[in-house]
């Protein structure tokens, strides 16, 4: 079992990449928010990899953490419905961040908004999965010291309500959530909602 990858960068595409490795090429299906942290042709990066092998075929998923890895696989193989295609395409339109402090807080109407998944799916994945995205049994919604999972340290309710704020103003769930975690990154921990706003549409 594949686990982890670290090569040259020979392709990449915003689902796709290929990275090579003592001349071999292993192509490597990646959601858009690993895409984004590829880096050019030529240079080195790691991956940490899901594989799925079946009776005709062989196929690895990609991921810029491990975290990342392990949210795909929670999607994959406990919430029915969700095959990997869907699930790189769930992690292509929203960070694990969002998707945990969503699931951890019932927030079914978001988790609606991402492709391959209605209502019910969007039901089962808050059931299924609401008492696994945490841990250390940390709820987004349980107060105002939990924080958002990742790189972004913020509380987890800011986050969340900043990024529900710029879907409310037009912007798509993925597109606002990369402005919300740019905008962090500028950002002390303590930052409130309207600061992260206006950060990010800065």
């Amino acid at each position: 079992m594949i686990a982890r990858i670290q090569g040259t960068v020979i392709e990449a595409t915003p689902l796709r990449c290929v990275l090579d490795l003592n001349g071999l090429g292993y192509e490597i299906h990646i959601p858009v928010t690993t895409a984004e942290k590829i880096p050019p042709i030529g240079e080195s990066t790691t991956l940490f990899i899901h594989s799925v092998y079946r009776e005709d075929s062989a196929t690895l998923y990609g991921f810029a953490s491990a975290e990342d890895r392990d949210f795909f696989r929670l999607l994959v193989e406990r919430v029915s419905g969700i095959g990997p295609k869907i699930g790189i395409s769930i992690l292509s339109r929203m960070s694990v961040e969002l998707l945990r402090n969503a699931i951890a807080s019932s927030d079914v109407a978001l988790l609606s908004k991402c492709p391959g998944i209605g209502r019910k799916t969007a039901e089962r994945l808050v059931i299924e999965l609401k008492d696994k995205v945490f841990p250390d049994g940390a709820a987004a919604a349980s107060g105002s010291d939990s924080t958002a999972p990742g790189s972004t340290g913020l509380p987890a309710s800011n986050y969340q309500d900043a990024v529900a704020s710029l879907i409310t103003l037009g912007y798509k769930p993925a597109e606002a959530d990369k402005l919300i975690r740019k905008a962090s990154t500028q950002l002390p921990a303590d930052a409130n909602v309207e600061l992260l706003i206006r950060t990010a549409l800065s």
